[in-house]
């Protein structure tokens, strides 16, 4: 090849890296909500007080700086854009779950303001979501990447759940008229839960569009992960789309939260990772329902619950989550004697510790901070939660969800349709 030709191809080359970095540049949008929010919580509620506002919002900038490094940058779209996905961490940094790229799609928009690069790697978020559908619905996410043939190439509820809130964040945060239509997206994944992750007649969330909600046997619409109640979610997809749906969903969710603290937890409030027979009567799973012998324990999937849950009665002010949550903050306050480094790491409904779980993770403890925040006599139980996450690191799952507990106990969650 002759020097002009390489001298004409490096040129050109060039040109299109300019141009690509001109079109990100140019898509880029100054943030609406920029961090940090300090977001009115529900009348009553409370944040850690021992540590001033200034102080809150540096330890989220910090847990911030520290969990992206989960955030990995995986490939290009055809127009030369970088995709990225969240790492599944040191057990198997290859790997992806929809879960994780849910987590990372709603803490970036939060944080842009902190972020500059906020946007740019929300859409890479999104296109890598985009590049690996479920090969049963294609508005969904397959739930692990690269995908396994015989582990099933479909979805899992909570990671599009997640992606579609995080989409209305983006809209809310840059607006939909760049690179991403985040509205139109939004509505295109919100359609597609609905139509294959929802039971068409229980109105609760399937594990997955995997599940058969009208002839399963032993999965079905009646079959249901207690961590997929995102009731806030819920509602916000009833505002952002104006489908009464969501509020069926949300009702029914909410049954089946009061039926099963008031038959299997009454002293506790705890909820199972996941629950059977919702129908008429729900009960705890039993063990080896799908992944383990903890299946109707509160263990890996229910921790969320309380940040869930208690994140619906902060962001909106409802009476019966309020009620649901803060049954679960005072069984942690009264077991742990108020020390949060003496919560296990599992129990079973009653309230007694599961086997093996004498030892302190932020993954159960940072979502009970959330649930302290509807109790003002919790006051120093919070602070304490709050001392013992902020500056705890462990892994993927862990990290995520307390990053994005620290953001909601700092003050800085918001809906992305109010």
């Amino acid at each position: 090849m002759g020097c002009q030709m390489r001298l004409k191809l490096v040129i050109r080359g060039a040109a299109t890296i300019l141009l690509n970095f001109l079109v990100i540049i140019a898509s880029a949008a100054d943030p609406s909500h920029p961090f940090p929010a300090h977001t009115p919580y529900a009348p009553g509620s409370i944040l850690p007080n021992h540590r001033t506002q200034a102080q809150l919002d540096d330890d989220v900038r910090a847990f911030y700086d520290y969990w992206k490094k989960y955030v990995i940058a995986a490939g290009t779209t055809s127009d030369g854009r970088t995709m990225y996905r969240i790492s599944f961490g040191s057990t198997n940094p290859a790997r992806t779950v929809s879960e994780g790229q849910g987590f990372g799609m709603v803490i970036v928009p939060l944080m842009a303001g902190y972020d500059a690069n906020a946007q740019q790697i929300f859409d890479g978020l999104y296109e890598f979501a985009m590049a690996h559908p479920s090969h049963i619905e294609n508005r969904l996410m397959a739930w692990e990447v690269p995908e396994i043939e015989k582990h099933g190439i479909d979805s899992a509820f909570d990671g599009d759940a997640d992606i579609a809130y995080g989409l209305m964040l983006a809209d809310a945060q840059w607006g939909s008229s760049g690179t991403v239509d985040y509205a139109a997206a939004a509505n295109a994944r919100i359609a597609g839960i609905l139509a294959a992750t929802i039971g068409a007649q229980s109105r609760l969330p399937l594990l997955g569009d995997w599940v058969n909600d009208t002839s399963g046997k032993r999965y079905t619409q009646f079959t249901t992960r207690s961590s997929d109640f995102m009731l806030g979610h819920f509602r916000a997809y009833g505002r952002f789309t104006s489908d009464a749906a969501w509020t069926d969903v949300v009702n029914r969710t909410q049954t089946v939260i009061d039926s099963i603290q008031a038959t299997y937890s009454i002293e506790s409030g705890l909820l199972p990772d996941f629950i059977v027979k919702a129908g008429k009567k729900p009960k705890p799973a039993p063990g080896g329902f799908l992944e383990g012998p903890l299946d109707g324990a509160y263990y890996y999937n229910a921790g969320r619950d309380p940040w869930r849950i208690g994140t619906d009665a902060l962001i909106n002010g409802d009476a019966t989550s309020k009620t649901e949550v803060l049954k679960m903050a005072a069984f942690f306050k009264k077991v742990s004697g108020g020390d949060p480094m003496k919560i296990r790491a599992g129990y079973t409904l009653a309230g007694k510790p599961v086997r093996n779980s004498n030892f302190f993770t932020s993954f159960f403890v940072a979502p009970a901070g959330v649930a302290a925040m509807l109790d003002p006599g919790s006051q120093d139980f919070l602070n304490a939660v709050y001392d013992a996450v902020r500056n705890d690191h462990e892994d993927y799952y862990e990290d995520s969800v307390t990053m994005l507990c620290m953001i909601v106990m700092s003050g800085n969650f918001w809906d992305a349709t109010k």
